[in-house]
């Protein structure tokens, strides 16, 4: 049984909208500057990918109850599935089974800040504070309850929920799901970060020698993937093809992956051995791509390991949104649908010198017209979970 998707959903540091966000990547236009959202002692010297809108905001244009008690997550992965939802010409029907399944990290960890401040006043606030929180208030806002499921395994939870969404339809188990990922930035990630000293104080610079870390970010990233029964009772057309993804974990290390990338190696094979692809058969990958000294340098050897002398053009799409964490593979895998819809291949900002132990070139300006059929996306998480997905033009 095939899995294909049928909408997507956006919001990022580049834009509210998918055709927002895709303009900016046209554009090569950043959304990392200056924190200004975010209320921390760290604005003056650290940048991210932060959506400038308040929480209020936010609320205000989904119309959600109980503002205060929303974490920013939450109205992030409404904002996203609303979208996803209307792009796929989706309506309330007892007739399919529809899951929603959500990566996150952060959960409600902004409004739990202000609890752990004050608790006697924002008592509300603690039961905000779980991942499945997300879930079960996107899973209300859109009336969809046949599964609900929250995945937290770092920064491959967006990915992963695409996973686990696509076994379910492959499965009989559900007609169609919405999966994704969402995060914001918080003080506890924020804080956690800079003192695992991995952070850039500019815009980061992906697979370049004179890379210095990461930037945050904070986002949120969906798809509507249905199987074909699905579609063909509603009468709607796919975008594409979700035809392959692979899980796998090195279990090396807490925060860093084996130096001959094991893991993301793994993860790529099994994925283009579920979708019955060769090496040779991808056109692109939205690598994962943190600008990390130890990300970058492992993933790299992993895609010379597997593609050998013929690493498909590739980019990394962080210099534009910011590390999203668990948003990462929602956010990327929406980036890699629209790079099939439109056959484009979006650049890698901020690039300049080539790693030397590599030599791989990331692709630097915006392609058109590649004939782009296979796609790989790549979401590699703390404690070496590793992700990836192949999306194919139909």
């Amino acid at each position: 049984m095939k899995v294909y998707v049928s909408g997507i959903g956006l919001i990022s540091a580049i834009g509210r909208t998918i055709d927002e966000n895709l303009i900016s990547l046209r554009e090569k236009k950043t959304g990392i500057t200056k924190i200004e959202i975010l209320k921390t002692i760290h604005s003056d010297k650290n940048v991210a990918g932060e959506i400038k809108l308040t929480n209020e905001e936010l609320s205000k244009d989904l119309n959600t109850p109980e503002v205060n008690s929303y974490p920013r997550t939450t109205l992030l992965a409404i904002h996203a599935a609303k979208e996803a939802y209307k792009n796929a010409g989706l309506e309330n029907d007892s007739n399919f089974r529809t899951g929603v399944i959500i990566g996150t990290t952060v959960g409600g960890m902004d409004r739990s800040e202000i609890y752990y401040k004050n608790p006697k006043e924002n008592s509300d606030f603690i039961r905000t504070h779980h991942c499945g929180f997300i879930t079960e208030k996107v899973a209300e806002y859109l009336n969809a309850f046949d599964m609900i499921s929250t995945i937290s395994t770092a920064c491959s939870s967006g990915l992963n929920s695409m996973l686990l969404g696509a076994r379910l339809i492959k499965n009989n188990m559900l007609d169609r799901v919405v999966v994704g990922g969402t995060d914001s930035l918080s003080r506890f990630t924020l804080n956690g970060f800079k003192t695992l000293m991995i952070l850039d104080p500019e815009i980061c610079a992906p697979f370049d020698k004179n890379r210095k870390g990461l930037n945050l970010g904070e986002g949120a990233g969906f798809l509507i993937i249905e199987s074909e029964r699905s579609l063909e009772k509603r009468g709607k057309d796919p975008i594409c093809e979700l035809s392959g993804y692979g899980n796998a974990n090195d279990a090396f290390h807490q925060t860093a992956s084996t130096e001959d990338g094991t893991g993301p190696y793994l993860s790529m094979e099994k994925a283009l051995k579920v979708a019955n692809l060769k090496p040779e058969d991808i056109d692109y990958i939205n690598v994962h791509g943190t600008g990390t000294n130890n990300n970058d340098i492992t993933e790299g050897i992993a895609l010379k390991r597997l593609f050998k002398n013929n690493v498909p053009l590739f980019s990394s799409t962080k210099s534009f949104t910011g590390h999203t964490l668990g948003a990462s593979g929602g956010i990327e895998a929406v980036f890699s649908v629209l790079s099939i819809k439109h056959d484009l291949i979006f650049p890698n900002i901020n690039f300049s010198e080539p790693i030397e132990e590599l030599g791989l070139i990331p692709v630097t300006e915006v392609l058109e017209g590649k004939g782009i059929r296979n796609v790989m996306t790549n979401s590699f998480g703390f404690g070496g979970n590793d992700s990836t997905l192949i999306f194919s033009k139909i």
